[in-house]
């Protein structure tokens, strides 16, 4: 199988890189364009890891391919940096000691993220719903899902 020439719009930027078209999405953000941000764990879309955010909705970077997600818009972890300002999500974790590895949250904060642009002030059983899919090791999710709840207050 030979490279093919794909367009990304990733985070608002336009990129254009030559890859296998077997190559995962997130192959493709992690090694072709050094957004390291989105992590690799394990890559069967079980973990929520590699969450980023395709159209505004969550999705497994690990299992979709980079040549199917050209003309979409694509937001990791990096994207929420405005003028090198963290969005509030991520203060809220930050604020709440959401973090203790950090391996799991630039997925969980994508996953909120959605979950906070779809419904402002969601109850707690939505936020524990939205959240589902990503697995934390570390923090007993108590401290996430309050980060969470603050970041809608704001």
């Amino acid at each position: 199988m030979k490279k093919q020439e794909i367009h990304l719009d990733i985070n608002g930027k336009e990129y254009t890189i030559s890859a296998f078209p077997q190559r995962t999405l997130l192959e493709v953000l992690r090694e072709d364009l050094d957004l390291i941000g989105t992590k690799e764990g394990c890559s069967e879309g079980e973990c929520g890891v590699c969450t980023v955010l395709l159209d505004g909705i969550p999705v497994r970077s690990c299992l979709l391919l980079a040549v199917d997600v050209r003309g979409r818009k694509i937001t990791t972890i990096e994207g929420l940096v405005k003028e090198g300002e963290l969005h509030p999500i991520q203060k809220s974790f930050i604020e709440h000691g959401a973090i203790q590895c950090g391996f799991c949250t630039p997925g969980m904060i994508l996953s909120a993220k959605a979950l906070l642009d779809e419904k402002p002030s969601p109850t707690e059983e939505e936020i524990r719903i939205a959240l589902s899919g990503n697995l934390c090791r570390c923090t007993g999710y108590q401290k996430i899902f309050k980060a969470v709840q603050a970041a809608a207050l704001r």
